[in-house]
C-alpha cells in the first residue's frame, strides 16, 4: 500500500506545523510548569479544523481522512504533548463517538459548539478505581430509568479533560445482570447537579492536560441522552478504543519527533574532543536509530489509518501501530537525554520534559502488555 500523501495532506500537514510552530511549540514549558491549558491556542483551532477532525462538515466540522487526523495530533504533539493529548482525547474518544452513534438531534445538539471551537472541549468516561482494563467486569458507576431520566451514581478515575468540558461521554451498567450487553454510554453534560469533579491529578508528566477524578451523585439526565444502543456501551467503546490508539500512535511520534529534532540540534552544537558530539559514532548511532524507527512508526500509524479509511477491520493494525510507536517514543526520548548528557536532565532543557510526557504513553488507551494481547488474539484466530 502507497502511503505517500497526497497534495491535500501535504499542504494539511503544513499548515498544521506553521500554527503550532507559533501558537503551541512557544507555550509548551510553560504549560508544563504551571500545569494551565493553553486555551489561548485552543481557542484558535476551531477554524483550522483541529477541533472537530472527524467530524461532518454538516455540523461545523473538518471532515479530514485519517491519516489527516493522525498528521494533525502528530504535529500538535511536536509542538506540546499535553495540548495535543486533550484535543485527541475531544476529537477521538468524544467526539467520535457522538459522530458514530449519536442520533441526529444528539450530533445538532453538540458537534457544531464542540467542533468549531464555539464550546469548550469533551471527555470520555470510562476508567474507575476497579476498571482499567476489564472494562466489562469492573465498572461499577450505575444508571438506573426512572420517569424519563437516567439517574446515574459511581465513580470515576482519570478524565481527561474532566474540567475543561461541556460534555461527558459516560461508560456505565445499565444491567445489573452483567455480561456483555450490561454497558451503555450516556452523555451527560459536564454542569449537570450532581457531577464533582475532583482537583487535577499531580502526575509526572503531561501537566497542562487536566486529568480527574469525577464522582456522579444522583445525577439525572433525560433518557434520550444514551448514546447508541442500550447496551452495546462495551462494544462502542471498544471500536472508539481502536481509533483512539491511532491517535496515540500519532501523538508518540510527534513527541519522537522533537526529541529526536532536539538532539540533533544540541550534537552539533556540543563539543567534546575537539569536535560536535554528532561526529561520534555513539552518538551518531543513536540519532541514526531514532530517526529510523521513527519513520517506520509513522508508517504504521499512516497504515492503521489507512485501514480505518477503507472501512476494514483494523483493530489489530492499531494496536500494532500503538504498541510500536509508543514504544519507539519512549526510546527515542531516552537517547534524547543520553546526547544531552548531564544537561539533559536538567529542566533548562526539552527533552527531560518529553521523556515525562511519552511515559504515559505506553499506559493510556491500554497498556503495551494489553496491546500484545490484542494483537495475539487476532493473529490467533
Amino acid at each position: 500500500m502507497n502511503f505517500e500523501l497526497n497534495d491535500e495532506q501535504q499542504a494539511f500537514r503544513h499548515v498544521v506545523h506553521e500554527f503550532v510552530a507559533r501558537e503551541v511549540k512557544p507555550l509548551a514549558r510553560h504549560t508544563d510548569e504551571t500545569g494551565e491549558f493553553n486555551w489561548t491556542a485552543v481557542r484558535k483551532m476551531g477554524p483550522l479544523g483541529l477541533l472537530g477532525l472527524e467530524v461532518p462538515e454538516a455540523y461545523g466540522g473538518a471532515a479530514v481522512d485519517p491519516i489527516s487526523a493522525a498528521i494533525a495530533i502528530e504535529e500538535l504533539a511536536w509542538g506540546c504533548a499535553s495540548t495535543a493529548l486533550a484535543v485527541s482525547a475531544h476529537n477521538g474518544l468524544a467526539l467520535g463517538p457522538v459522530v458514530a452513534y449519536g442520533t441526529e438531534a444528539q450530533k445538532e445538539a453538540w458537534l457544531p459548539k464542540l467542533a468549531t471551537g464555539e464550546g469548550r472541549l469533551a471527555a470520555l468516561s470510562l476508567t474507575e478505581p476497579g476498571a482499567g482494563s476489564d472494562l466489562q467486569g469492573g465498572v461499577r458507576t450505575t444508571a438506573v430509568k426512572q420517569g424519563q431520566e437516567w439517574v446515574i451514581n459511581g465513580s470515576k478515575m482519570w478524565m481527561t479533560n474532566a474540567s475543561i468540558a461541556d460534555l461527558m461521554v459516560v461508560l456505565v451498567r445499565t444491567d445489573p445482570g452483567g455480561g456483555s450487553k450490561s454497558l451503555s454510554h450516556i452523555l451527560v453534560p459536564a454542569d449537570t447537579p450532581g457531577v464533582i469533579i475532583a482537583p487535577a491529578e499531580k502526575k509526572m508528566g503531561l501537566n497542562g492536560s487536566p486529568t480527574h477524578a469525577v464522582t456522579f451523585e444522583n445525577v439525572r439526565v433525560p433518557l434520550e441522552n444514551l448514546l447508541g444502543a442500550e447496551g452495546r456501551g462495551l462494544q462502542q467503546t471498544l471500536s472508539t478504543l481502536d481509533s483512539g490508539r491511532i491517535s496515540i500512535g500519532a501523538l508518540a511520534v510527534g513527541i519522537a519527533q522533537a526529541a529526536y529534532e532536539a538532539a540533533l540540534k544540541y550534537a552539533h552544537e556540543r563539543y567534546t574532543f575537539g569536535k560536535p558530539i554528532a561526529q561520534h559514532q555513539a552518538v551518531q548511532w543513536m540519532l541514526a536509530d531514532a530517526v529510523t524507527e521513527i519513520q517506520a512508526a509513522r508508517l504504521m500509524v499512516y497504515w492503521a489509518a489507512a485501514r480505518k479509511a477503507s472501512g476494514a477491520r483494523y483493530t489489530q493494525e492499531a494496536a500494532m501501530a500503538k504498541l510500536f510507536a509508543t514504544e519507539v517514543s519512549e526510546r527515542v526520548c531516552r537517547n534524547a537525554i543520553q546526547v544531552h548528557g548531564g544537561y539533559g536532565y536538567s529542566r533548562e532543557f526539552e527533552v527531560e520534559r518529553m521523556y515525562r510526557d511519552t511515559r504515559l504513553m505506553t499506559i493510556g488507551e491500554g497498556t503495551s502488555e494489553i496491546q500484545r494481547l490484542v494483537i495475539a488474539r487476532a493473529i490467533g484466530r
